[in-house]
Order: C-alpha cells, then structure tokens, then sequence
C-alpha cells in the first residue's frame, strides 16, 4: 500500500491531501470508501446541497429589517421589484432589475414632496439569492457606511430595501433618489459552503440601463471570507476614489492601503476600529 494513504475507521481511505483542510473550506481530501465517498462526506454534501437550496428559496423579512434600520434614526423604505413573487423572480431575471409600478410612485412621491432633495449616497439593500445572508450581514455593514458618510460629510438618501431585487436595481433607485452615489448590498448565490456570502455593489453617477462595467464589486463578505471590518475598508477606499476621480467600474482601481495586524490606524486613514481587524486576523489564525 502507498504510504501516502492511510486507513481509518470504517474502513475509510484518508487522502494524501489531507492537509489542506485546515487552509480551505471547499471540498478537498474527502478520503474515499473502496470506490465511493465516505458516507460521512456525502451526508456533508447533501447538508451543504439543501442549505443553498434554502437560502436561493427563502425570504427576507424586510419590514422586520426596515424596522431595525430605523431604529438607529435612519429613515427606510420597502419596496418591490417587478417580479411578482419568489418563483418569478428565479425564473425572470429581467425583473429583479426593475422596480415596480408602486415602488416608483412611492419614492417619486417622496421625493418630491421633500423638494427634490440631492444626497451624495444612497444605500440600498436587496434580498438577492440569499435572504440569510442579508439577514446576518447587511446591518454591520450599514453600521460602518453609516459612520463613514459622517466622518466624509456625505448626505444620506433614505435606506431602501427591496424584496425579489438583483443588482442593477440600485441604480435604478440611485436615479430616483438624486443620488451621486449609490451602495447595494446583496444577498449573493449560495455555494455549497457558502450560503450566506453578501455582495456589495457601488455606481458613482447610476442611472438605469448601466452595464456591468460601470460597477465595482466586493463579494464573499461573511465569517469565512472577508470580514465586516476589511469590507468596509475595501468599500471606503472605493468611495473616496470614485468622490476624486468621478467615475466608477472598471477603470476604479481598489488602490486601498493593505492593512496589517500591526498597521498604525492613523497611518491606513481607515474609519474602523483597528481591533476589529486585529479579530478577524486571530480569528482566521
């Protein structure tokens, strides 16, 4: 016998790869049971497979969230997009994209009877193939937006959430709103060791009808991926570019500094708490 491969209980084979285990969480050196997987690996697999399953399936309670938003004195609104319902919505992209007939009057209303105001950033949250993912991170990650356009001086829109939205519905709101800028966050589609990853999209200038090239993106924010802290560093450096340079997508550049466990908070100019960076390198230790 190889003596790269082991036998365990069961009568289970270990693989020679054993050890990249503890560097990733994708399925890698399963082990193998005379010609098949472990039964223990393919139950993994079939949890894994129905958690995504769930999250693509499941809704977000948005008023509940809308609720929570105000509560730190934001004003929120909730709205739709043209897709009529969950089934539709997976089965008509296109209408993830747009908004609704009542949503428009609601945030037109709105508008003008606050006199057409213009804000420098709007933010919007859409449920997107992962309401749990929205669930968990949308409100850290509102937090620290929220404490950056105070230290910048930026105006705020009203939150908007949205039920059955997929990404270039915020620059469709973005449009309606007057906004110079607009911040969507999304729930993204679920891997099968990931069904919980949000995504956030920044347009400088949107409008509706904008190409994919026009964005930038930050994705796999959660636990196992990138951090609330070091998002938000991320996104914070592309708001600050976008405000000097007027554009955003492909030729925005992240040109945020690296931070480090032992970077000095005055010298990466970041609006974090350094120890919340210092948490999630120990965590990943």
């Amino acid at each position: 016998m190889n003596r790269d491969h082991r036998f365990l209980s069961g009568g289970v084979t270990s693989d020679p790869w054993d050890n990249l285990k503890r560097l990733t969480a994708a399925r890698v050196a399963l082990g193998r049971a005379g010609t098949s997987l472990p039964t223990s690996a393919h139950l993994e697999f079939q949890l894994a497979h129905a958690g995504a399953r769930d999250a693509v399936h499941s809704t977000l309670d948005a008023d509940r969230l809308a609720d929570q938003i105000r509560a730190k004195g934001l004003s929120c609104f909730v709205g739709n997009s043209a897709a009529a319902g969950r089934a539709e919505y997976l089965q008509r992209p296109d209408l993830g994209r747009t908004l609704d007939e009542a949503t428009i009057k609601s945030l037109s209303d709105w508008h003008q009877e606050e006199g057409a105001p213009k804000f420098d950033l709007s933010i919007v949250i859409a449920d997107g193939l992962s309401a749990r993912a929205v669930r968990d991170h949308s409100l850290p990650m509102l937090a620290n937006l929220i404490t950056l356009a105070e230290k910048e001086s930026w105006s705020l829109s009203p939150v908007v959430i949205i039920r059955q939205g997929r990404v270039a519905i915020g620059d469709e709101i973005g449009s309606q709103l007057a906004a110079r800028m607009v911040v969507l966050m999304i729930g993204e589609r679920p891997g099968l060791s990931s069904p919980d990853s949000l995504g956030v999209y920044f347009t400088f200038e949107p409008k509706s009808g904008l190409r994919d090239d026009s964005r930038n993106c930050i994705s796999n924010i959660r636990p196992e991926g990138l951090s609330h802290a070091l998002a938000s560093h991320k996104l914070a450096g592309l708001l600050r570019g976008a405000n000097e340079r007027r554009l955003s997508g492909v030729q925005l550049k992240d040109d945020s500094e690296l931070v480090t466990v032992d970077s000095d908070i005055a010298d990466i100019g970041n609006f974090l708490a350094l120890a919340d960076i210092r948490e999630h390198y120990a965590s990943e230790s």
